[in-house]
């Protein structure tokens, strides 16, 4: 199965659906849960027919649905077709796509040794120095937006005004850290509610949990300014 190009999907016109990233993406509008349970649930037959998932997210107001072929990495004749049995399937129901609500959020880092860093931030964002491939952090969970590695000229480590949190339960916490050096990282300083871990560049990110904390208390700004 080959990966298809930006120009093959839009040639395919599939008006329901936006090419983002390396997902075809879509949102029905069902208005009310009910419908969204009944489409979630003919998406899932179908899907299983097909023997090709999609991930699909249903609040209240919609359905979202993401298509890939995860063994290409991208977008594939197998995610053309399942998108246009789940648009019949929402229009044999009467719900409207919204093509234009969809996003994709990359997250960016550069980086003039990606190498150095890779497994620490995939062992920060999903547990797993595995899930750093090629040039990017994926997880397979969905738990997190990509994070891309983008090359750069050396440079002084900046004054850094921007950091991921990165909530998880109590007991991931030693594990995690422990990962996150054997990667090459360290532990810049914690406090009872969070753990700053640094990559070898410098970069920071903190490991949050929510036992120890007065649930009735400020948020620890303060102490969060100190990553800055």
């Amino acid at each position: 199965m080959t990966r298809l190009t930006n120009p093959q999907i839009l040639d395919a016109g599939l008006n329901d659906w936006r090419a983002l990233l390396h997902h075809l993406s879509a949102r029905f509008l069902t208005v009310d849960f009910e419908t969204g349970a009944e489409l979630v649930a003919a998406i899932a037959r179908a899907a299983d027919e097909a023997g090709h998932h999609p991930d699909v997210t249903l609040t209240y107001p919609s359905v979202a649905v993401l298509l890939t072929t995860h063994d290409e990495g991208g977008v594939t004749d197998k995610d053309i077709e399942m998108a246009r049995v789940i648009s019949a399937l929402a229009d044999e129901r009467g719900v409207l796509a919204d093509p234009a609500s969809t996003q994709a959020v990359e997250l960016a880092l550069d980086t003039p040794d990606q190498a150095a860093i890779g497994e620490f931030w995939s062992v920060v964002l999903t547990g797993d120095p595995d899930n750093y491939v090629d040039d990017t952090v994926v997880d397979p969970l969905g738990r997190c937006p990509d994070l891309w590695f983008q090359d750069s000229e050396p440079h002084e480590t900046p004054h850094q005004r921007f950091h991921l949190d990165i909530t998880i339960p109590p007991e991931a916490l030693e594990p995690r850290t422990e990962a996150a050096l054997a990667a090459g990282g360290r532990v810049a300083w914690e406090t009872p509610t969070f753990r700053v871990l640094e990559d070898a560049q410098g970069n920071r990110a903190c490991l949050c949990w929510s036992e120890g904390r007065n649930q009735d208390s400020e948020p620890t700004h303060a102490a969060h300014a100190l990553i800055d």
